[in-house]
């Protein structure tokens, strides 16, 4: 009587912890594509801003930025949109001069005596260094203005954390004000691809950690 011997391989045989290699190579596969994908949308507030404002608010930022939100703040004031603008700037340049009186004019010469005259100015300190002392400086001045349903105007990429700091900070002192912001495109990051170049790759990583330390 003759035998035949089936020789068995045991590596060719799927074990279960082979499944689980594949399970979790294809879920990290899923979020790293996703991190890419959705990643750069992480930064954004997305709000609405409401149909009518009492005051749509610029806050600081860089020259070019500043001039984008200054823009799209008068441009709400045009079509009626918001009551008043106001205008974060510090109470005194490097060279102890004023700024308001300097900007007044210039405002005037750009948009017209009429737009000009419904910006207020909201001073604060010259060495400002966060959205949260911004915030608490202008607290007061939003609060002696009486305005309670206000926007604030700032890079996309800081929306998030903005909102997030104005809602911790505002109502501390008058928490009937409600706050929406809006974020305005920026040279210095794009959502989308924002993996694709340099620059916007440390906006988001430098912009990461701060939302982080804000949730924090």
């Amino acid at each position: 009587m003759g035998y035949t011997f089936i020789n068995i391989d045991k590596d060719e045989e799927p074990s279960e912890k082979s499944y689980w290699k594949l399970w979790l190579v294809g879920v990290f596969a899923l979020l790293t594509v996703g991190f890419f994908r959705w990643g750069g949308y992480l930064l954004l507030a997305g709000d609405s801003v409401p149909e009518h404002i009492d005051a749509a608010v610029v806050l600081q930022g860089s020259i070019a930025s500043e001039n984008a939100r200054t823009a799209a703040a008068m441009a709400l004031l045009q079509r009626g949109s918001a009551n008043r603008v106001a205008i974060s700037v510090p109470r005194e340049s490097y060279w102890d001069q004023e700024i308001p009186p300097i900007a007044r004019p210039y405002l005037e010469k750009k948009y017209g005596t009429e737009l000009a005259g419904r910006v207020d100015f909201c001073n604060t300190e010259p060495d400002i260094a966060s959205a949260q002392q911004e915030a608490q400086a202008l607290s007061t001045c939003i609060q002696e203005h009486g305005w309670k349903n206000i926007a604030l105007l700032t890079s996309s990429y800081q929306s998030r954390r903005v909102r997030m700091i104005w809602r911790k900070t505002l109502p501390q002192g008058d928490p009937s004000v409600y706050v929406s912001v809006e974020g305005l495109p920026d040279p210095n990051y794009q959502a989308r691809g924002w993996w694709r170049q340099r620059l916007y790759v440390e906006t988001w990583l430098s912009e990461s950690a701060k939302l982080a330390w804000a949730i924090l």
